[in-house]
């Protein structure tokens, strides 16, 4: 291994103590969660190696356990202690553990009650989909992909903080960089910022890649590389096929490279397409010859061919996933999911003759315009799946299904931001109807979402400023559900409507790259039940992102 992988790749938790931080600026990276989500985090270890690459900073990593007040991992220093305090925003539910870290560290939570360090600051997905119920905690606010300039943003505020500057000025000093929303200081919309490779922009030049391997991961033991960022498909629903435009692939000899360097024992491909791929048989014969052991995150069922579950099943898959998304082609067709049933039946087919033990299926419910009729689709293609498969019947076939069904949260930055969600009586009403159509079958299960929680998820992801003042009560209260009894805010002003074409939402404060004209197009086009055809390899500037991309303009 490189001395620069080295440093870049630490195999386990370790490090020595970092206790006299030399003149360089103390950073808290911080998770809003324990070690087995932070390790499993490509975002977060993203930021993490780019950070630590800069020598003139001290970077150390915050685990947010709910147990304990937060102090870096390495040098057991309170979370006050450091002048820059940054949070990873993966999801909506870190909300509550973000403010309870502030508040458990003696953190005023509000940024507006911190006149003096530390600057505290967010960065992640929900940075660039919806900022807005946390950013009253923030100071600063990183919009966009790591690579693309957190290194620079750090750097400037080190400088600045350093030569002396106060918090404001520190402030001041970086609200004018690509990628950052200063409260009060920045015009917005900010644009997200893209990491781009100039010569070929289809290109992921430089792939997220694990820099800690631990059996304390979620993923024990494995070293996590990113094969693709974004996916071209367009399904109405999906913010990562939106918000993370251009879709781009990795090199093969980019991977190869890091896998020599890194020499991991298990591999895991992450990425929303991998099937799409076209160097990824060639990949996994590649790693299958060195002796790497492999799993994939996702596979599309049209990419599944006797060959690729050869070599998942000589990988040891035993479980198979598969998205069916809604439960009628209908709606598939209007969520803009290419999902042509003969490939489903086909992929499930190979799968039994393949040893596949375990099928499971997402399905997603909820749907605005959702029918009776589109639930008595749904028993007929199960009933066509166990026999394709021969679920349940004997040892030549599956021997079990899972159907883990989630109701639609509409989101923010796709053509649903302006839907509705459905009422917890109708996502009960369609769990029924989905049992109903699973019973008669032999070995499957159904396995669903608790419909209340999925609302709260709703209501934080189309949520605005306010919805900060729900965030204090859950604090006190000591979760969301007993916040939601005594919060006065119009839960069903936040997801029971359909929005105003016009209508200004709380997340504009984010130019995300895609045009709201493309979005609102999807949007009818999804009432209409008119699909779109998938983003081309080289760009067509349709949405805007790619022809922004392409013509190297900022975003």
């Amino acid at each position: 291994m490189s001395e620069k992988t080295r440093a870049r790749v630490h195999f386990g938790l370790d490090r020595p103590d970092i206790r006299d931080f030399g003149g360089r600026l103390p950073v808290a990276l911080a998770v809003p969660g324990d070690v087995a989500l932070a390790l499993s985090a490509l975002g977060w270890q993203a930021a993490w190696r780019l950070l630590t690459e800069n020598p003139a900073l001290a970077v150390e990593r915050v685990f947010c356990r709910p147990d304990r007040p937060p102090v870096a991992e390495d040098s057991g220093l309170p979370l006050a202690r450091f002048p820059v305090v940054a949070f990873s925003l993966c999801y909506e539910e870190d909300y509550l553990p973000v403010a309870a870290a502030l508040v458990a560290a003696g953190i005023p939570l509000r940024a507006e009650a911190r006149p003096d360090f530390p600057i505290v600051m967010g960065g992640g997905p929900l940075s660039f989909i919806n900022p807005a119920p946390i950013l009253p905690a923030l100071d600063l606010l990183y919009v966009g992909e790591a690579e693309a300039g957190l290194a620079q943003v750090m750097d400037r505020l080190r400088r600045a903080a350093l030569a002396g500057a106060d918090k404001a000025a520190c402030l001041d000093a970086v609200a004018g960089l690509p990628g950052v929303l200063a409260p009060g200081r920045t015009k917005t919309p900010v644009a997200r910022t893209v990491a781009r490779c100039a010569e070929a922009p289809a290109v992921l030049a430089e792939p997220v890649h694990s820099c800690f391997v631990s059996g304390h991961a979620a993923f024990r033991d494995m070293f996590l590389v990113e094969v693709n960022r974004g996916c071209p498909y367009g399904c109405r629903f999906c913010a990562a096929g939106y918000v993370y435009r251009p879709p781009r692939q990795a090199r093969l000899s980019d991977l190869q490279a890091l896998i020599e360097d890194v020499s991991p024992r298990k591999v895991g491909l992450v990425g929303t397409a991998l099937t799409d791929w076209p160097d990824l048989l060639p990949f996994l014969g590649w790693l299958k010859a060195r002796g790497t052991k492999f799993s994939l995150s996702s596979v599309r069922a049209d990419g599944v061919t006797p060959e690729l579950l050869s070599v998942l099943r000589e990988a040891g898959l035993r479980t198979l996933t598969l998205a069916l998304e809604a439960p009628s082609d209908r709606l598939r067709r209007a969520a803009n999911k290419r999902l042509s049933v003969e490939a489903l039946l086909r992929a499930v087919s190979l799968a039994g003759k393949h040893g596949v033990n375990h099928l499971k299926f997402y399905l997603i419910v909820g749907w605005p315009g959702e029918e009776e009729a589109d639930f008595e689709a749904l028993a007929p293609l199960l009933g066509q799946i166990a026999e394709a498969a021969s679920i349940g019947v004997g040892k030549r076939g599956v021997a079990h299904a899972t159907l883990s069904v989630n109701p639609l949260v509409p989101k923010p930055a796709t053509p649903m931001q302006w839907a509705p969600m459905a009422s917890e009586a109708a996502i009960e009403a369609a769990y029924a109807r989905v049992r109903a159509a699973a019973k008669p079958l032999k070995g499957f299960k159904v396995e669903v979402e608790n419909a209340s929680a999925a609302r709260l998820q709703g209501l934080l992801a189309r949520g605005d400023a306010a919805l900060f003042g729900l965030v204090e009560k859950a604090l006190e209260a000591g979760s969301f559900r007993r916040a939601l009894k005594t919060w006065d805010g119009d839960v069903a002003a936040y997801l029971d409507r359909d929005r105003p074409r016009d209508e200004v939402f709380p997340w504009d404060v984010v130019d995300v790259g895609v045009s709201r004209d493309f979005l609102w197009r999807e949007w009818e086009r999804y009432r209409e039940g008119v699909p779109t055809a998938k983003c081309p390899p080289a760009g067509c500037g349709d949405c805007r992102r790619c022809g922004v991309y392409a013509r190297g303009e900022k975003g």
